[in-house]
């Protein structure tokens, strides 16, 4: 499977993050315009810098300029993100995961967490704020956990509704729609959840930090 990072321009991941991830297979590093200021900051070198240009120092488009693909894009009707994503499903991966696309802006947030639903029929988006691993799941899923490890779900749609095995607060074609209700803070039993989800998507929020110990991914 083809997979890849794309970080953005937002608060920046450790670099020990990245390097989990890109030893775990995810072999390319897409930078979303200004999120290659980052980049350099950490000393990464991204495989390709994509976006209207605006955000990123001409000082790191200097240093970039000679080793990574460059891909001015001016149009405005989709953001520097959806541009990167747009590029890597043209160029076929599979997956792909989201960092530094949370800080100071809320919106900026709140449109980061939509496009995870918006493209989530064409490629398989995760995405990584602070502590906080994100992944939406669809369908029947097993999901490899630690006993005490704190599981969240969260519901978009009032018509999609969630059954669950291994987890202390048991869901049963339960429905967890977004403002009305939710399962935060739920606590995995075993080494292994399931989920049905049935009629729509279902965001699955873990502690990155746990995952990664446990190797996870």
């Amino acid at each position: 499977m083809k997979k890849c990072i794309i970080l953005a321009n937002g608060k920046s991941p450790k670099k020990n993050i990245i390097a989990y991830f890109q030893k775990s297979g995810y072999s390319r590093l897409i930078c979303a315009d200004g999120g290659a200021n980052s980049a350099f900051k950490m000393k990464i070198v991204p495989d390709a810098i994509i976006g209207d240009l605006d955000s990123i120092s001409p000082k790191t488009l200097k240093e970039f300029k000679s080793l990574s693909k460059i891909i001015k894009l001016k149009r405005q009707n989709d953001t520097d993100v959806e541009k990167c994503l747009k590029y890597v499903i043209k160029n076929k991966f599979d997956e792909v995961l989201l960092l530094g696309v949370t800080g100071n802006r809320l919106d900026h947030t709140f449109c980061n967490l939509g496009i995870v639903l918006k493209f989530f029929p064409s490629i398989k988006i995760s995405l990584i704020a602070e502590n906080s691993f994100l992944k939406a799941y669809n369908g029947n899923i097993e999901l490899s956990t630690h006993p005490g490890e704190t599981i969240s779900l969260y519901g978009i749609s009032s018509k999609t509704t969630i059954s669950s095995h291994g987890l202390k607060y048991e869901l049963k074609n339960d429905s967890l729609p977004f403002g009305e209700r939710e399962s935060t803070s739920n606590v995995a039993k075993k080494n292994l959840v399931k989920l049905k989800i049935t009629n729509g998507i279902v965001f699955v929020i873990r502690d990155v930090n746990l995952m990664m110990k446990h190797d996870f991914f």
